[in-house]
Protein backbone atom coordinates (compact mmCIF):
# COMPACT_ATOMS: atom_id res chain seq x y z
CA UNK A 1 0.00 0.00 0.00
CA UNK A 2 1.21 3.46 -0.82
CA UNK A 3 1.66 5.82 2.09
CA UNK A 4 0.14 9.21 1.39
CA UNK A 5 0.40 12.26 3.57
CA UNK A 6 -2.67 14.31 4.46
CA UNK A 7 -1.54 16.97 1.98
CA UNK A 8 -1.29 14.43 -0.87
CA UNK A 9 -4.73 13.03 -0.08
CA UNK A 10 -6.22 16.56 0.02
CA UNK A 11 -4.62 17.41 -3.35
CA UNK A 12 -6.23 14.31 -4.88
CA UNK A 13 -9.63 15.20 -3.47
CA UNK A 14 -9.17 18.78 -4.65
CA UNK A 15 -8.42 17.72 -8.24
CA UNK A 16 -11.52 15.48 -8.28
CA UNK A 17 -13.65 18.36 -7.00
CA UNK A 18 -12.22 20.81 -9.56
CA UNK A 19 -13.18 18.45 -12.40
CA UNK A 20 -16.83 18.93 -11.39
CA UNK A 21 -16.89 22.49 -10.03
CA UNK A 22 -16.46 25.31 -12.56
CA UNK A 23 -17.11 28.99 -11.96
CA UNK A 24 -18.92 30.87 -14.71
CA UNK A 25 -19.61 34.56 -15.27
CA UNK A 26 -23.17 34.13 -13.96
CA UNK A 27 -22.16 31.92 -11.02
CA UNK A 28 -18.47 32.18 -10.07
CA UNK A 29 -16.64 29.85 -7.73
CA UNK A 30 -15.98 30.62 -4.06
CA UNK A 31 -12.62 28.93 -3.46
CA UNK A 32 -11.42 28.32 0.10
CA UNK A 33 -7.81 27.70 1.14
CA UNK A 34 -7.02 26.85 4.73
CA UNK A 35 -3.52 26.91 6.17
CA UNK A 36 -2.49 26.19 9.73
CA UNK A 37 -2.67 29.84 10.82
CA UNK A 38 -4.90 31.52 8.24
CA UNK A 39 -7.89 31.05 5.94
CA UNK A 40 -8.32 32.58 2.49
CA UNK A 41 -11.37 32.95 0.22
CA UNK A 42 -11.62 34.04 -3.41
CA UNK A 43 -14.49 34.57 -5.83
CA UNK A 44 -13.17 33.28 -9.17
CA UNK A 45 -14.63 33.47 -12.69
CA UNK A 46 -13.01 30.44 -14.37
CA UNK A 47 -14.30 31.29 -17.86
CA UNK A 48 -12.40 34.60 -17.94
CA UNK A 49 -9.66 33.56 -15.50
CA UNK A 50 -10.30 36.48 -13.14
CA UNK A 51 -10.53 36.86 -9.39
CA UNK A 52 -13.54 39.06 -8.66
CA UNK A 53 -13.11 39.38 -4.88
CA UNK A 54 -10.81 38.08 -2.18
CA UNK A 55 -10.58 38.10 1.61
CA UNK A 56 -8.27 36.50 4.15
CA UNK A 57 -7.27 36.60 7.79
CA UNK A 58 -3.95 38.23 6.86
CA UNK A 59 -5.73 41.55 6.17
CA UNK A 60 -5.24 44.20 8.80
CA UNK A 61 -8.67 45.75 8.15
CA UNK A 62 -10.54 42.80 9.68
CA UNK A 63 -8.96 43.45 13.09
CA UNK A 64 -8.11 39.83 13.88
CA UNK A 65 -5.44 38.80 16.37
CA UNK A 66 -5.21 35.26 15.01
CA UNK A 67 -6.46 33.66 11.83
CA UNK A 68 -6.56 30.01 12.78
CA UNK A 69 -9.92 29.87 14.54
CA UNK A 70 -13.61 29.61 13.69
CA UNK A 71 -14.41 33.21 14.63
CA UNK A 72 -11.80 34.51 12.19
CA UNK A 73 -13.25 32.26 9.47
CA UNK A 74 -16.70 33.75 10.13
CA UNK A 75 -15.36 37.28 9.68
CA UNK A 76 -13.67 36.30 6.42
CA UNK A 77 -16.95 34.73 5.24
CA UNK A 78 -18.87 37.93 5.97
CA UNK A 79 -16.18 40.03 4.31
CA UNK A 80 -16.04 37.94 1.12
CA UNK A 81 -19.85 38.01 0.85
CA UNK A 82 -19.95 41.80 1.17
CA UNK A 83 -17.21 42.19 -1.44
CA UNK A 84 -18.89 39.73 -3.80
CA UNK A 85 -22.25 41.49 -3.55
CA UNK A 86 -20.59 44.87 -4.17
CA UNK A 87 -18.95 43.30 -7.27
CA UNK A 88 -22.39 42.23 -8.50
CA UNK A 89 -22.19 38.54 -7.55
CA UNK A 90 -25.14 37.04 -5.68
CA UNK A 91 -24.85 33.34 -6.60
CA UNK A 92 -21.66 31.28 -6.24
CA UNK A 93 -20.52 27.67 -6.46
CA UNK A 94 -18.73 26.59 -3.28
CA UNK A 95 -15.31 24.98 -3.72
CA UNK A 96 -14.13 23.69 -0.35
CA UNK A 97 -10.70 22.94 -1.83
CA UNK A 98 -10.54 19.32 -0.72
CA UNK A 99 -11.05 20.17 2.93
CA UNK A 100 -13.72 18.49 5.02
CA UNK A 101 -16.88 20.61 5.34
CA UNK A 102 -16.35 21.14 9.05
CA UNK A 103 -14.87 23.68 11.45
CA UNK A 104 -13.31 26.75 9.83
CA UNK A 105 -14.40 25.88 6.28
CA UNK A 106 -18.02 25.36 7.38
CA UNK A 107 -17.95 28.59 9.43
CA UNK A 108 -16.68 30.60 6.44
CA UNK A 109 -19.27 29.21 4.02
CA UNK A 110 -22.15 29.53 6.51
CA UNK A 111 -21.18 33.14 7.29
CA UNK A 112 -21.10 33.98 3.59
CA UNK A 113 -24.61 32.51 3.19
CA UNK A 114 -25.89 34.53 6.16
CA UNK A 115 -24.35 37.69 4.68
CA UNK A 116 -26.33 37.27 1.46
CA UNK A 117 -24.62 34.85 -0.94
CA UNK A 118 -26.92 32.20 -2.49
CA UNK A 119 -30.04 33.60 -0.82
CA UNK A 120 -32.41 31.85 -3.25
CA UNK A 121 -30.72 28.49 -2.68
CA UNK A 122 -31.43 28.43 1.08
CA UNK A 123 -35.07 29.46 0.51
CA UNK A 124 -35.58 26.59 -1.96
CA UNK A 125 -34.20 24.00 0.48
CA UNK A 126 -36.51 25.14 3.27
CA UNK A 127 -39.62 24.80 1.12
Amino acid sequence: MAKNTKAEIRRGVHTRIRKKVQGTSERPRLAVYRSLNHIYAQIVDDENGKTLAAASTTEKGLGLKTGGNVEAARKVGQSIAERAISAGVNQVVFDRGGYVYHGRVKALIDASREAGLNKNESEQKEA
